[in-house]
């Protein structure tokens, strides 16, 4: 039952979920795996994605959901993950266009990583 959840919990299920169908679905607009400091990606939706940016939302999303069962797992995960994605809001916000000469980001992307990292560290707190 949800009520017996921890909020870390519903944050892990929730952003587990979604990040795994984010990073499957972001292959139909891009799955080319460039690097350097012009990376290139690919419109999904209003955010840029390329096949690392893909793989990254794939693996976070299963972490997220396999963390999820246990509260201290949960609140491990959505802690970790909360200081993780401030990092890299942090490092876009800096560079523009790219965070680990990896992965393509524009200010669409920069907005929704600090929020999911706001929420992870409050969900990780709460």
């Amino acid at each position: 039952m949800t009520r017996d959840r921890t909020p870390a919990q519903l944050y892990s299920l929730l952003f587990g979920i979604v990040l795994l169908a984010v990073g499957i679905l972001g292959f139909i607009a891009d799955s080319s795996f460039g690097s350097g400091s012009d990376v290139e990606g690919s419109d999904f939706i209003v955010f840029e994605v390329n096949g690392w940016h893909n793989i990254v939302h794939i693996l976070s999303g299963l972490l997220g959901f396999a963390l999820a069962r246990r509260r201290d797992t949960a609140r491990a995960y959505a802690l970790g993950f909360g200081a993780v994605y401030l990092v890299v809001t942090i490092w876009g916000f800096i560079t523009g266009d790219q965070v680990l000469w990896l992965i393509p980001v524009d200010a669409a992307d920069n907005v929704l990583h600090l929020l999911i990292a706001v929420a992870g560290l409050a969900a990780g707190l709460a």
